[in-house]
Protein backbone atom coordinates (compact mmCIF):
# COMPACT_ATOMS: atom_id res chain seq x y z
CA UNK A 1 0.00 0.00 0.00
CA UNK A 2 2.89 2.25 0.85
CA UNK A 3 4.28 1.81 -2.33
CA UNK A 4 1.13 3.12 -4.63
CA UNK A 5 0.51 5.47 -2.74
CA UNK A 6 4.06 7.46 -3.22
CA UNK A 7 3.87 6.03 -6.88
CA UNK A 8 0.59 7.88 -6.80
CA UNK A 9 2.03 11.20 -5.42
CA UNK A 10 4.84 11.22 -8.07
CA UNK A 11 2.21 10.98 -11.17
CA UNK A 12 2.83 13.51 -13.50
CA UNK A 13 -0.13 15.81 -14.67
CA UNK A 14 -0.46 17.60 -17.50
CA UNK A 15 -2.79 20.64 -17.58
CA UNK A 16 -5.03 21.24 -20.80
CA UNK A 17 -6.72 24.24 -21.36
CA UNK A 18 -9.86 23.91 -23.25
CA UNK A 19 -10.05 27.50 -24.18
CA UNK A 20 -7.10 26.31 -27.13
CA UNK A 21 -8.86 23.39 -28.25
CA UNK A 22 -12.05 25.29 -28.59
CA UNK A 23 -10.80 28.12 -30.31
CA UNK A 24 -9.20 26.53 -34.23
CA UNK A 25 -8.95 29.88 -35.04
CA UNK A 26 -5.51 29.93 -32.40
CA UNK A 27 -3.94 26.74 -33.64
CA UNK A 28 -5.11 26.67 -37.24
CA UNK A 29 -2.12 28.41 -39.79
CA UNK A 30 -3.87 28.84 -42.71
CA UNK A 31 -6.75 30.79 -40.62
CA UNK A 32 -8.24 33.56 -43.30
CA UNK A 33 -9.18 35.89 -40.73
CA UNK A 34 -5.17 35.72 -39.61
CA UNK A 35 -4.14 36.63 -43.02
CA UNK A 36 -6.64 39.57 -42.95
CA UNK A 37 -5.26 41.23 -39.70
CA UNK A 38 -2.97 43.46 -41.62
CA UNK A 39 -6.00 44.63 -43.92
CA UNK A 40 -8.27 45.26 -40.47
CA UNK A 41 -5.75 47.15 -38.85
CA UNK A 42 -4.59 49.20 -41.98
CA UNK A 43 -6.57 52.23 -42.57
CA UNK A 44 -6.01 55.62 -44.83
CA UNK A 45 -3.91 57.18 -42.20
CA UNK A 46 -0.83 55.11 -43.42
CA UNK A 47 -0.64 57.28 -46.48
CA UNK A 48 1.01 59.95 -44.32
CA UNK A 49 4.43 58.12 -45.32
CA UNK A 50 3.59 58.84 -49.00
CA UNK A 51 2.43 62.31 -48.65
CA UNK A 52 6.00 62.62 -46.63
CA UNK A 53 8.50 60.51 -49.37
CA UNK A 54 6.62 62.03 -52.32
CA UNK A 55 6.91 66.01 -51.28
CA UNK A 56 10.27 64.91 -50.52
CA UNK A 57 10.97 64.39 -54.28
CA UNK A 58 9.82 67.08 -55.17
CA UNK A 59 12.00 69.34 -52.92
CA UNK A 60 14.76 67.44 -54.36
CA UNK A 61 13.52 68.21 -58.01
CA UNK A 62 12.94 71.83 -57.40
CA UNK A 63 16.37 72.18 -55.93
CA UNK A 64 17.85 70.42 -58.48
CA UNK A 65 16.76 73.04 -61.12
CA UNK A 66 19.05 75.78 -61.20
CA UNK A 67 16.84 78.21 -63.19
CA UNK A 68 15.28 78.55 -59.60
CA UNK A 69 18.19 78.15 -57.14
CA UNK A 70 21.35 79.63 -57.42
CA UNK A 71 22.51 76.79 -54.90
CA UNK A 72 21.47 74.17 -56.96
CA UNK A 73 24.92 72.38 -57.24
CA UNK A 74 24.84 72.24 -53.60
CA UNK A 75 21.83 70.36 -53.28
CA UNK A 76 20.98 68.29 -55.96
CA UNK A 77 21.05 64.84 -55.98
CA UNK A 78 22.92 63.08 -58.78
CA UNK A 79 20.70 61.75 -61.24
CA UNK A 80 20.97 57.63 -60.33
CA UNK A 81 20.24 59.07 -56.58
CA UNK A 82 17.41 60.77 -57.93
CA UNK A 83 15.52 58.11 -59.58
CA UNK A 84 16.34 55.94 -56.86
CA UNK A 85 14.68 57.83 -54.85
CA UNK A 86 11.23 58.62 -56.80
CA UNK A 87 11.13 54.89 -57.52
CA UNK A 88 10.87 54.42 -53.37
CA UNK A 89 8.28 56.91 -53.40
CA UNK A 90 6.51 55.02 -56.13
CA UNK A 91 6.91 51.70 -54.95
CA UNK A 92 5.34 52.80 -51.37
CA UNK A 93 2.81 54.49 -52.93
CA UNK A 94 1.52 51.66 -55.00
CA UNK A 95 1.92 49.07 -51.76
CA UNK A 96 0.01 51.14 -50.09
CA UNK A 97 -2.67 51.62 -52.56
CA UNK A 98 -2.74 47.63 -53.00
CA UNK A 99 -3.39 47.43 -49.45
CA UNK A 100 -5.98 49.81 -49.22
CA UNK A 101 -7.54 48.09 -52.23
CA UNK A 102 -7.33 44.79 -50.38
CA UNK A 103 -9.01 46.34 -47.67
CA UNK A 104 -12.03 47.45 -49.78
CA UNK A 105 -12.50 44.12 -51.20
CA UNK A 106 -12.36 42.34 -48.14
CA UNK A 107 -13.37 45.08 -45.42
CA UNK A 108 -16.41 46.89 -47.32
CA UNK A 109 -18.00 48.01 -43.98
CA UNK A 110 -14.45 49.35 -42.55
CA UNK A 111 -13.57 51.39 -45.51
CA UNK A 112 -17.40 52.48 -45.65
CA UNK A 113 -17.29 53.51 -42.08
CA UNK A 114 -14.28 54.92 -42.70
CA UNK A 115 -15.47 57.15 -45.12
CA UNK A 116 -17.96 58.66 -42.81
CA UNK A 117 -15.55 59.19 -39.88
CA UNK A 118 -14.63 62.74 -39.68
CA UNK A 119 -10.84 62.16 -39.45
CA UNK A 120 -10.92 58.95 -41.67
CA UNK A 121 -12.78 60.38 -44.54
CA UNK A 122 -9.81 63.46 -44.68
CA UNK A 123 -7.51 60.79 -45.31
CA UNK A 124 -9.19 59.51 -48.24
CA UNK A 125 -7.45 62.64 -50.28
CA UNK A 126 -3.99 61.55 -49.10
CA UNK A 127 -3.05 58.82 -52.11
CA UNK A 128 -4.36 61.58 -54.98
CA UNK A 129 -2.34 64.33 -53.28
CA UNK A 130 0.94 61.74 -52.79
CA UNK A 131 -0.01 60.92 -56.79
CA UNK A 132 0.19 64.14 -57.85
CA UNK A 133 2.81 65.20 -56.04
CA UNK A 134 4.73 62.10 -57.68
CA UNK A 135 3.34 63.28 -61.02
CA UNK A 136 5.04 66.74 -60.72
CA UNK A 137 7.91 65.19 -60.02
CA UNK A 138 8.32 62.35 -62.51
CA UNK A 139 11.40 61.97 -64.49
CA UNK A 140 9.33 59.99 -66.87
CA UNK A 141 7.00 62.57 -67.35
CA UNK A 142 7.05 66.07 -68.14
CA UNK A 143 4.29 68.54 -68.59
CA UNK A 144 4.42 69.05 -72.06
CA UNK A 145 3.88 64.96 -72.35
CA UNK A 146 0.77 63.71 -73.48
CA UNK A 147 0.12 60.92 -71.03
CA UNK A 148 0.96 64.27 -68.46
CA UNK A 149 -2.65 65.35 -68.77
CA UNK A 150 -4.56 62.05 -68.35
CA UNK A 151 -2.62 60.86 -65.54
CA UNK A 152 -3.22 64.36 -64.00
CA UNK A 153 -7.50 64.14 -64.88
CA UNK A 154 -6.80 60.47 -62.99
CA UNK A 155 -5.75 61.99 -59.82
CA UNK A 156 -8.09 65.18 -59.38
CA UNK A 157 -11.44 63.18 -60.50
CA UNK A 158 -11.60 61.93 -57.16
CA UNK A 159 -10.76 64.99 -55.34
CA UNK A 160 -13.49 66.70 -56.80
CA UNK A 161 -15.39 63.34 -55.81
CA UNK A 162 -14.34 64.17 -52.63
CA UNK A 163 -15.10 67.72 -52.52
CA UNK A 164 -18.48 67.74 -53.53
CA UNK A 165 -19.51 64.73 -50.38
CA UNK A 166 -17.56 66.79 -48.04
CA UNK A 167 -17.93 70.14 -48.71
CA UNK A 168 -21.41 69.78 -49.74
CA UNK A 169 -21.95 68.49 -46.25
CA UNK A 170 -20.84 71.99 -45.33
CA UNK A 171 -23.28 73.36 -47.01
CA UNK A 172 -26.13 72.14 -46.35
CA UNK A 173 -25.92 71.04 -42.81
CA UNK A 174 -24.52 74.34 -41.70
CA UNK A 175 -22.31 75.76 -39.05
CA UNK A 176 -23.34 72.92 -36.54
CA UNK A 177 -22.36 70.55 -38.23
CA UNK A 178 -18.88 71.83 -39.40
CA UNK A 179 -18.00 72.48 -35.50
CA UNK A 180 -18.61 68.94 -35.20
CA UNK A 181 -16.53 67.02 -37.78
CA UNK A 182 -13.93 70.15 -38.19
CA UNK A 183 -10.36 69.39 -37.38
CA UNK A 184 -6.61 69.23 -38.26
CA UNK A 185 -7.13 66.58 -40.53
CA UNK A 186 -9.61 68.71 -42.62
CA UNK A 187 -7.25 70.32 -44.13
CA UNK A 188 -6.06 67.79 -46.79
CA UNK A 189 -9.00 68.46 -48.22
CA UNK A 190 -8.16 71.83 -48.98
CA UNK A 191 -4.49 70.45 -49.94
CA UNK A 192 -5.83 68.39 -52.34
CA UNK A 193 -7.08 71.23 -54.49
CA UNK A 194 -4.07 73.13 -53.88
CA UNK A 195 -2.02 70.60 -55.81
CA UNK A 196 -4.23 70.07 -58.01
CA UNK A 197 -4.10 73.61 -58.98
CA UNK A 198 -0.19 73.83 -59.26
CA UNK A 199 -0.47 70.65 -61.08
CA UNK A 200 -2.47 72.24 -63.53
CA UNK A 201 -1.17 75.48 -63.75
CA UNK A 202 2.41 73.39 -64.75
CA UNK A 203 0.07 72.38 -67.52
CA UNK A 204 -0.87 76.16 -68.47
CA UNK A 205 -4.17 75.11 -68.00
CA UNK A 206 -4.48 78.61 -66.25
CA UNK A 207 -8.48 78.33 -65.90
CA UNK A 208 -8.50 75.28 -64.44
CA UNK A 209 -5.69 76.08 -61.95
CA UNK A 210 -7.75 79.22 -60.93
CA UNK A 211 -11.06 76.65 -60.56
CA UNK A 212 -9.08 74.52 -58.12
CA UNK A 213 -7.40 77.31 -56.11
CA UNK A 214 -10.52 79.19 -55.69
CA UNK A 215 -12.27 76.14 -54.78
CA UNK A 216 -9.42 75.36 -51.85
CA UNK A 217 -9.15 78.63 -50.60
CA UNK A 218 -12.73 79.80 -49.94
CA UNK A 219 -12.85 76.30 -48.21
CA UNK A 220 -9.92 77.08 -46.30
CA UNK A 221 -11.05 80.36 -44.92
CA UNK A 222 -14.25 78.67 -43.71
CA UNK A 223 -11.74 75.88 -42.10
CA UNK A 224 -9.26 78.24 -40.46
CA UNK A 225 -11.99 80.22 -38.86
CA UNK A 226 -13.85 77.38 -37.01
CA UNK A 227 -10.96 75.80 -36.24
CA UNK A 228 -9.56 78.87 -34.51
CA UNK A 229 -13.25 79.82 -32.96
CA UNK A 230 -13.41 75.71 -31.20
CA UNK A 231 -15.47 75.73 -28.37
CA UNK A 232 -13.68 72.18 -27.43
CA UNK A 233 -10.24 71.87 -25.26
CA UNK A 234 -7.25 70.64 -27.12
CA UNK A 235 -7.69 67.80 -25.19
CA UNK A 236 -10.48 65.74 -26.84
CA UNK A 237 -7.66 65.21 -29.51
CA UNK A 238 -5.65 62.37 -28.24
CA UNK A 239 -2.30 62.68 -27.98
CA UNK A 240 -1.18 60.22 -30.59
CA UNK A 241 -2.86 61.99 -32.60
CA UNK A 242 -1.12 65.23 -32.02
CA UNK A 243 1.44 65.72 -34.50
CA UNK A 244 -1.30 66.36 -37.32
CA UNK A 245 -1.53 69.93 -35.82
CA UNK A 246 0.97 70.54 -38.50
CA UNK A 247 -0.73 70.64 -40.87
CA UNK A 248 -2.19 73.92 -40.04
CA UNK A 249 1.18 74.99 -41.79
CA UNK A 250 0.71 72.78 -44.83
CA UNK A 251 -2.23 74.44 -46.01
CA UNK A 252 -1.22 78.06 -46.77
CA UNK A 253 2.19 76.74 -47.98
CA UNK A 254 0.61 74.75 -50.81
CA UNK A 255 -1.68 77.84 -51.43
CA UNK A 256 1.68 80.06 -51.50
CA UNK A 257 3.28 77.12 -54.30
CA UNK A 258 -0.17 77.02 -56.38
CA UNK A 259 -0.58 80.97 -56.59
CA UNK A 260 3.00 80.82 -57.83
CA UNK A 261 2.44 78.20 -60.17
CA UNK A 262 -0.61 80.54 -61.15
CA UNK A 263 0.66 83.59 -61.66
CA UNK A 264 4.00 83.29 -62.89
CA UNK A 265 5.85 84.93 -59.72
CA UNK A 266 6.61 84.41 -56.09
CA UNK A 267 4.47 88.18 -55.55
CA UNK A 268 2.22 89.50 -53.13
CA UNK A 269 -0.11 87.28 -52.57
CA UNK A 270 2.75 84.33 -52.51
CA UNK A 271 4.36 86.15 -49.66
CA UNK A 272 1.82 86.68 -47.50
CA UNK A 273 0.83 82.90 -47.65
CA UNK A 274 4.37 81.76 -46.71
CA UNK A 275 4.27 84.12 -43.89
CA UNK A 276 1.62 82.90 -42.57
CA UNK A 277 3.05 79.63 -42.75
CA UNK A 278 6.12 80.44 -40.63
CA UNK A 279 3.80 82.14 -38.22
CA UNK A 280 2.15 79.15 -37.47
CA UNK A 281 5.06 77.13 -37.48
CA UNK A 282 6.46 79.42 -34.87
CA UNK A 283 3.56 78.82 -32.94
CA UNK A 284 3.96 75.35 -33.03
CA UNK A 285 7.29 74.23 -32.14
CA UNK A 286 7.32 77.59 -29.06
CA UNK A 287 4.63 74.97 -27.88
CA UNK A 288 6.48 72.20 -27.12
CA UNK A 289 4.66 70.41 -24.07
CA UNK A 290 1.30 69.82 -26.79
CA UNK A 291 3.50 66.87 -28.44
CA UNK A 292 5.09 66.01 -25.52
CA UNK A 293 2.93 62.70 -24.84
CA UNK A 294 2.87 61.79 -28.33
CA UNK A 295 6.33 61.21 -28.41
CA UNK A 296 6.61 58.60 -25.96
CA UNK A 297 5.93 56.02 -27.86
CA UNK A 298 5.96 55.39 -31.67
CA UNK A 299 3.08 55.76 -33.86
CA UNK A 300 2.42 56.14 -37.44
CA UNK A 301 1.23 59.96 -36.94
CA UNK A 302 4.50 61.12 -36.50
CA UNK A 303 4.86 61.09 -40.22
CA UNK A 304 2.43 64.17 -39.50
CA UNK A 305 5.63 66.39 -39.13
CA UNK A 306 7.43 65.77 -42.14
CA UNK A 307 4.50 66.61 -45.19
CA UNK A 308 4.16 70.46 -43.58
CA UNK A 309 7.69 70.67 -43.05
CA UNK A 310 8.83 69.79 -47.03
CA UNK A 311 6.17 72.01 -48.28
CA UNK A 312 6.81 75.00 -46.30
CA UNK A 313 11.16 74.03 -47.43
CA UNK A 314 9.49 74.00 -51.04
CA UNK A 315 7.95 77.58 -50.20
CA UNK A 316 11.11 78.88 -48.43
CA UNK A 317 12.82 78.55 -51.86
CA UNK A 318 11.07 79.99 -54.13
CA UNK A 319 10.63 82.99 -51.39
CA UNK A 320 14.17 83.17 -51.52
CA UNK A 321 14.97 82.85 -55.40
CA UNK A 322 12.43 85.53 -55.32
CA UNK A 323 13.83 88.17 -52.66
CA UNK A 324 17.68 87.28 -52.94
CA UNK A 325 18.63 88.25 -49.66
CA UNK A 326 20.71 86.71 -46.74
CA UNK A 327 18.10 86.29 -44.33
CA UNK A 328 15.92 84.73 -46.78
CA UNK A 329 18.50 81.83 -48.21
CA UNK A 330 19.76 81.82 -44.21
CA UNK A 331 15.78 80.66 -43.51
CA UNK A 332 15.60 79.04 -46.58
CA UNK A 333 18.61 76.55 -45.31
CA UNK A 334 17.25 76.03 -42.21
CA UNK A 335 14.33 74.59 -43.44
CA UNK A 336 15.59 72.28 -46.09
CA UNK A 337 17.82 70.58 -43.31
CA UNK A 338 15.07 70.14 -40.72
CA UNK A 339 12.82 68.99 -43.51
CA UNK A 340 15.74 66.12 -44.57
CA UNK A 341 16.35 65.87 -41.36
CA UNK A 342 12.81 64.84 -40.02
CA UNK A 343 12.37 62.35 -42.69
CA UNK A 344 15.37 60.17 -42.19
CA UNK A 345 14.26 60.41 -39.04
CA UNK A 346 11.50 58.94 -39.49
CA UNK A 347 12.60 56.36 -42.09
CA UNK A 348 14.60 55.24 -39.70
CA UNK A 349 12.26 54.71 -36.23
CA UNK A 350 9.53 53.57 -38.75
CA UNK A 351 12.34 50.57 -39.83
CA UNK A 352 13.24 49.97 -36.19
CA UNK A 353 9.30 49.64 -35.30
CA UNK A 354 8.41 48.12 -37.67
CA UNK A 355 6.70 45.52 -35.73
CA UNK A 356 4.46 47.83 -33.83
CA UNK A 357 3.42 49.51 -37.43
CA UNK A 358 0.10 48.09 -37.03
CA UNK A 359 -1.08 48.23 -33.60
CA UNK A 360 -4.32 46.25 -32.63
CA UNK A 361 -5.81 49.37 -30.42
CA UNK A 362 -4.97 52.09 -32.84
CA UNK A 363 -6.33 55.66 -32.02
CA UNK A 364 -6.78 56.79 -35.73
CA UNK A 365 -10.65 57.14 -35.21
CA UNK A 366 -10.47 58.04 -31.05
CA UNK A 367 -10.92 61.85 -32.77
CA UNK A 368 -13.18 64.02 -30.20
Amino acid sequence: MEIEEIQSQHQIQIPIDTSIASNPTIISPNNPSQKSSVLTRFHAGYFRISLSLCSQVLLWKTLSQPTKNTHALLFSLPSKAFLLLWSLSLFTLLSLSLLYLLRCFYHYHKVKAEFFHEVGVNYLFAPWISYLLLLQSSPLFSPNSKYYPILCWVFLVPVLALDVKIYGQWFTKGKRFLWTVANPTTHLSVIANLVGARAAAEMGWVESALCMFSLGMIHYLVLFVTLYQRISPVDCLPSTLRPVFFLFIAAPSMASLAWDSISGTFDAPSKMLFFLSLFLFASLILRPSLFKKSMRKFHVAWWAYSFPLTVLALASIEYAQEVKGGVAHGLMLVLLVLSVVVSLVLMVFTAINHNNLLPNNDLMFSFC
